[in-house]
């Protein structure tokens, strides 16, 4: 799934939505001190009051919110994996009667409680329901509506939430005007912070993707390994910072550990027109290591050969055959910073006015110089310009 799959299934999360039919909800309770399931009921999602449907709503589309690569990884399922979540899913996803779809998520359930121990108490809730997309009309001239024929695809969304004890409050009771201390011992179950979460199938190209599950991070880089091995039996995710990281040591291997600002921001440059030219593409361009060295050596990087630098992706990564994705070396060209970290003080620019920093040495000293456009201000103060070692000039 990309961004746009994504924003356009989010987007349907609302109640009474002819595009997005839940059939059923499914609770699982689980106690921490002895990791097993204590309740598990299931309702047909309309019986809910409206008050109940919204929650719940809101609840899963914080599961399905955040960034690609940063909360939301797409991953691939392991093959030849005994007890296989993906199978449990599909049978799920296929099951005509409630009980036996409700037993398929009880064996995900299970699969969550092995070997894990939970710090407060769980609530587990699965929804299943068929999201609708309307196909798009091949011309303005037909009188068919574009809802008169759909994409009907089967979901299935869970959302792992914690449980929070409740807020000991003091209360005035008006009718017998006195204070009272409010018992309440029943625990909450907090909706609007997910621990984690996932949605199967993937959606691609308006097809469902059964070899593809949608996994949610609680907090941005925070995933939990043991769900997405041994509960979703995926492939371990490389986060947006990991292939930033991965190509910085690639790049450190190919090239050396220094570069001067003008062939870094040349590189950020040409990172960016690739992005830029596959902008109308559904897929997010990556870079095996042949555009890599087209990149580096396009950026006037010295002694760049093919050999190098599959060596270097083999090196760094075991694996030659690695793709990075573009996006995640330079996310938000506009707007991210690249930081500079001196002893004096740290400082962030933008790429694209990288090649306006230079270090100098000058008189025996090394200076980080900034080409600038327009007159400095500090603090609301304007600075004034002044001669650049007039001194050492005069001697």
């Amino acid at each position: 799934m990309n961004k746009k799959d994504i924003a356009n299934f989010k987007r349907q999360f609302k109640v009474n939505n002819d595009l997005l039919r839940i059939h059923e909800i499914f609770y699982v309770y689980i106690m921490k001190e002895s990791s097993e399931i204590y309740h598990h009921q299931s309702f047909p999602f309309e019986m809910l009051e409206k008050e109940q449907q919204e929650l719940f709503i809101d609840n899963f589309k914080k599961v399905l919110s955040g960034q690609l690569d940063e909360k939301l990884f797409e991953l691939k399922f392991k093959r030849d994996v005994e007890n296989n979540s993906q199978l449990i899913l599909h049978q799920g996803l296929l099951s005509s009667e409630t009980e036996e779809w409700k037993g398929h998520m009880l064996r995900l359930v299970e699969k969550m409680l092995t070997d894990k121990q939970y710090e407060m108490d769980i609530v587990v809730t699965f929804i299943r329901g068929e999201y609708m997309k309307p196909v798009k009309r091949k011309s303005e001239e037909t009188e068919e509506s574009e809802r008169d024929t759909v994409y009907a695809n089967p979901f299935i969304l869970c959302s792992m939430n914690r449980t929070q004890d409740p807020k000991k409050e003091l209360l005035f009771d008006y009718v017998e005007k006195q204070f009272k201390y409010n018992i309440v011992v029943d625990p909450i179950i907090n909706l609007k912070a997910p621990l984690s979460g996932f949605l199967f199938p993937c959606f691609t190209d308006n097809a469902a993707d059964v070899n593809h599950v949608l996994y949610s991070a609680g907090k941005k880089y925070e995933l939990s390994y043991h769900f997405i091995e041994e509960v979703l039996n995926a492939e371990e995710a490389m986060t947006a910072e990991d292939d930033k990281v991965v190509f910085e040591e690639i790049v450190k291997h190919v090239a050396g550990e220094q570069m001067n600002t003008s062939t870094l921001s040349n590189v950020y440059d040409e990172i960016h027109r690739v992005i830029e030219e596959n902008e109308e593409e559904e897929e997010v361009p990556k870079l095996d290591y042949k555009d890599v060295e087209k990149v580096l050596r396009t950026s006037g990087v010295k002694d760049i050969n093919t050999e190098k630098v599959e060596s270097a992706f083999k090196t760094v990564l075991d694996d030659e055959a690695y793709e990075i994705k573009a996006s995640n070396i330079l996310p938000k060209y506009t707007s991210k910073s690249i930081k500079i970290k001196t002893k004096v003080a740290d400082l962030s620019v933008s790429p694209q006015e990288l090649r306006h920093v230079r270090q100098v040495h000058l008189n025996g000293k090394l200076y980080l110089m900034i080409e600038l456009e327009e007159t400095t201000m500090i603090e609301g103060f304007e600075m004034i310009p002044e001669a650049l070692f007039t001194k050492a000039n005069e001697d």
